[in-house]
């Protein structure tokens, strides 16, 4: 077999990438301040446009603006202090380069993989697998 035939054969089992070139949209938080505490009301909805574990985002969150949080009985994260609904979106927005979008194809179809002490972020589309910071 010749590099020319390798080069078709490798090329015909690459997997096509079938994303569009949209931003992938998370919903901005929406904040509301109760005593000294903020409620994000749509908690649980960037959770499942994020095909994240809610536990694994709000501890994201707790890390990043050095607080403790809680999610309640009706899904939504209770943040001890006051933060803007701005604040967070940025918190999100790294969350989202960290762990959801695959840093090969920039494509959101991802999945967390543990590995040993390591996890891994494996892109259902490209097949690329990449470490996390975690």
């Amino acid at each position: 077999m010749d590099y020319d035939d390798m080069l078709d054969r490798a090329d015909e089992q690459t997997p096509e990438i079938s994303g569009t070139s949209e931003r992938f949209e998370v919903p901005d938080p929406e904040t509301r301040t109760e005593g000294n505490a903020t409620v994000v009301e749509n908690f649980q909805a960037i959770c499942d446009r994020l095909n994240r574990d809610p536990d694994h985002v709000l501890q994201f969150i707790q890390t990043e603006v050095g607080t403790s949080a809680h999610i309640d009985e009706r899904g939504r994260a209770r943040l001890k202090g006051s933060f803007g609904a701005d604040r967070l979106a940025d918190v999100l927005d790294a969350y989202l380069d960290e762990f959801v979008l695959c840093p090969e194809c920039g494509l959101p179809d991802t999945r967390l993989e543990r590995e040993g002490d390591a996890v891994l972020l494996r892109c259902e589309a490209c097949g690329a697998r990449s470490p996390t910071g975690e």
